[in-house]
């Protein structure tokens, strides 16, 4: 294959991309409604999907050079699953106070276990990124899977000492 044919197929996986995502903001047009971007797309001809990008590449790059990716991934593992705790509070639905009291009770456990290892944190290479993802993986709802560590983990740990401090209290 030369050479010249290679950015070529680059272009054309990007455009690709670019038109998926434009497909989507058509599809989905109440979740991309910033005027902003509509006014961008038409005062320069460019898709807003360009503009969408390079404000998502700014604020990743501000949070990067405030905190690292350290505070980028306590960032991730906290505003979400805090905006759905809140919400939960307030909805009568048992089950998603459940999902979130054992999210928060996984969380507090890694985030002592990663303080207490911290000095096995900077041989792992792109560790802030496998806990992004460890994060993701622990409250999306497809796969819950703050409520596995719990029940598969934790929870077997903790019971036997919860019983012998309950017969010490009783």
């Amino acid at each position: 294959m030369p050479s010249s044919e290679q950015p070529t197929g680059a272009m054309d996986t990007f455009s690709k991309g670019i038109a998926n995502v434009d497909g989507l903001m058509k599809r989905h047009p109440n979740v991309f409604q910033y005027e902003k971007f509509a006014e961008l797309e038409t005062s320069t001809g460019y898709s807003k999907v360009y503009f969408l990008f390079a404000a998502s590449a700014l604020l990743s790059l501000l949070l990067f050079a405030i905190g690292g990716t350290k505070f980028i991934s306590d960032l991730i593992g906290f505003v979400y699953p805090a905006y759905c705790s809140f919400k939960a509070i307030d909805a009568a639905d048992a089950e998603a106070d459940v999902q979130w009291l054992t999210y928060w009770v996984v969380f507090a456990s890694f985030s002592i276990v990663e303080s207490a290892a911290a000095f096995v944190v900077g041989w792992i290479p792109f560790y802030f990124f496998i806990k992004l993802s460890f994060l993701v993986w622990l409250y999306h709802p497809t796969f819950l899977g703050a409520q596995l560590i719990y029940r598969e983990v934790l929870r077997p740990l903790i019971l036997p000492y919860m019983k012998k401090a309950q017969k010490k209290v009783s």
